[in-house]
């Protein structure tokens, strides 16, 4: 993957993970134009616990997709660490993702005729340093659900795997899309509580999409977006766990 300088730095000397600079995207659909992107800038840190906010249609999982290297965005510049992820090629930016991301997603992707160890285990295959599937799942409190296949599990339950599968390889940074939209309130507080506890107790870097602005609280920064632009970035002086907030 090309290089563009070092990125050290930022907010009390933590190191840069992400870095994006004028950062545009346009959807052709027929002859109309939509802008998802007008212009982003950011930098993310080394161990933060990142919220975007905003409502539907307002750039996050566009933004999201372009730092996990799922999309390429039209203009302007994004950089992992000293990576510059705009001119990366395919090989590149697989191999960006299977070694260094995580993602969750509101939907839990898992494989019906597979154990959670099973479902799991599919990323570790691919992983250089990876976990046990079984530690993974005894990290997100599923190590007496080894065996069970998603029929078998609700559907906080299937989330957690999902985020087991995601952590599973190590990965620097976790980015989670609407991970408790399709969940109850007490099942989005535990996967809640499960991201911020693999962000404080593994130092992995978690950016969380939502459109619930008191999940907002449990952030090191929240990133206010709206109509493609981040509109206001807030530092939360003191953060509360998943179980003090409520919406």
């Amino acid at each position: 993957m090309p290089h563009r300088g070092k990125t050290n730095g930022g907010e009390a000397g933590r190191r840069t993970v992400f870095v994006a600079r004028n950062l545009t995207k346009v959807y052709h659909m027929g002859e109309v134009e939509v802008h998802a992107l007008r212009g982003i800038d950011l930098e993310i840190y080394e161990g933060e616990f990142i919220v975007l906010l905003g409502p539907s249609g307002s750039g996050k999982s566009t933004l999201l997709n372009i730092l996990g290297g799922l999309d390429s965005p039209t203009g302007g510049m994004a950089m992992w660490r000293d990576h510059d992820l705009t001119v990366a090629d395919e090989l590149a930016l697989t191999r960006y993702r299977r070694e260094h991301v995580g993602f969750v997603f509101q939907f839990y992707n898992l494989i019906p005729s597979l154990t959670a160890r099973e479902n799991v285990g599919l990323v570790t295959e691919m992983a250089e340093h990876p976990m046990p599937p079984e530690e993974a799942l005894g990290l997100v409190g599923l190590g007496d659900r080894l065996n069970h296949f998603p029929s078998q599990l609700s559907g906080g339950e299937q989330q957690r795997i999902a985020i087991a599968r995601a952590v599973a390889k190590r990965p620097d940074v976790l980015l989670c899309d609407e991970p408790t939209g399709a969940l109850d309130y007490p099942t989005g507080k535990l996967v809640l509580d499960v991201i911020a506890r693999i962000n404080r107790e593994l130092g992995t870097t978690a950016a969380v999409i939502t459109h619930n602005a008191p999940i907002a609280r449990i952030a090191d920064r929240v990133m206010h977006l709206a109509n493609g632009r981040i509109v206001s970035v807030q530092s939360n002086p003191v953060k509360l766990t998943p179980q003090e907030i409520s919406w």
